[in-house]
């Protein structure tokens, strides 16, 4: 999730385990730096941007090591505040501080490494955008009258933020197997062949749903709005690219990409640049993920250093078509 939820979240669970055993602001501060934390090995340069991408929530994110991080902070900050007989209370919120924020990444599609070093598998559900304000501003909510009133009133504010906001998250899921159902319905009518299916939210919402279908030809993008009248999907083919996997084989940036999408990829060349860009988010044919990572060459493709390719969709015409797609209107995506 984005920066702001992760740090609400954290502060909401450092006001909810140390609220009322220190000072209130004193919960919310390490709370929400403890829930930022591990967002920054975003800033670590790792030589190119298919590594930055695919190495992002990995040893910050994975459980194991917050685990054994948790009492290290939480004795830093007990005796900071002269607090070291609270320092189990300090542990435990420096603990859930840490570990709620990969498994609120976990809920989006990006792919969240929480289980390393015993699995290195990118985990994500993909039932909730990367930013969604219905589930940051109860949080936000919920902080903000806890730290104004220092009081039990307040403290139920914020439980009542944390309540309300995972409310969300399950809501979130059970949309998404309500589409996924739909979907496959769809897909079962048409008689059209999935391999893999992807039904993941569209930007800021749990209303309108993108779904992505690789498929024998190709792949299939489709949108469902949970407010549409019509519950039949309307699928549109794309190609995929996939005579090119043949040249780019044994690639590791392709490679590592193919592995890092769960298959959900699509390959294309322009002006003799091979280029790979991941399906699961953005829409076509604009990715957030696209990169040129070889060229053609006198003695065939040879690999190069992956390059990240801005793909912008105008963004006035996009919301605009988003939320009278999610209400219900039948309208093409733009392109």
């Amino acid at each position: 999730m984005d920066s702001l939820s992760q740090l609400a979240l954290g502060a909401a669970v450092g006001i909810a385990v140390m609220g009322r055993r220190t000072a209130v602001w004193k919960a919310a501060l390490w709370g929400g730096v403890c829930g930022t934390l591990p967002d920054l090995d975003a800033f670590v340069d790792h030589g190119d941007p298919v590594s930055n991408m695919t190495l992002h929530r990995t040893e910050s994110h994975a459980l194991f090591y917050q685990t054994l991080l948790a009492p290290l902070l939480a004795g830093l900050i007990a005796k900071l505040h002269r607090e070291t007989d609270r320092f189990r209370g300090w542990w435990a919120a420096v603990w859930l501080a840490l570990v709620t924020h990969p498994l609120l990444d976990w809920m989006t599609v990006y792919g969240t490494q929480l289980g390393l070093p015993f699995t290195d598998h990118p985990y994500g559900v993909g039932s909730v955008f990367i930013i969604d304000p219905l589930y940051t501003v109860p949080l936000l909510i919920g902080v903000g009258v806890a730290m104004a009133r220092r009081n039990p009133a307040g403290w139920r504010w914020n439980a009542a933020g944390l309540v309300l906001s995972t409310a969300y998250l399950g809501w979130g899921v059970a949309a998404q197997q309500h589409v996924d159902s739909v979907v496959r319905a769809s897909l079962q009518t048409q008689g059209l062949q999935a391999e893999r299916l992807l039904v993941t939210p569209t930007p800021f919402n749990t209303v309108l749903w993108r779904i992505v279908a690789i498929t024998p030809e190709g792949y299939s993008e489709a949108y469902h709005s949970l407010l549409d009248e019509d519950h039949e999907v309307r699928f549109e083919p794309h190609a995929r690219g996939e005579a090119l996997w043949r040249d780019l084989r044994g690639n590791p940036a392709a490679e590592r990409m193919a592995w890092f999408t769960h298959g959900f990829f699509k390959l294309s060349e322009q002006d003799g640049e091979l280029r790979i860009a991941d399906l699961r988010m953005g829409m076509e044919p604009h990715y957030s993920f696209s990169f040129v990572v070889a060229r053609r060459a006198p003695g065939g493709v040879e690999a190069v250093t992956p390059r990240h390719i801005e793909m912008r969709p105008d963004l006035r015409q996009g919301l605009s078509w988003l939320w009278r797609r999610a209400a219900g209107e039948p309208l093409p995506p733009p392109r």
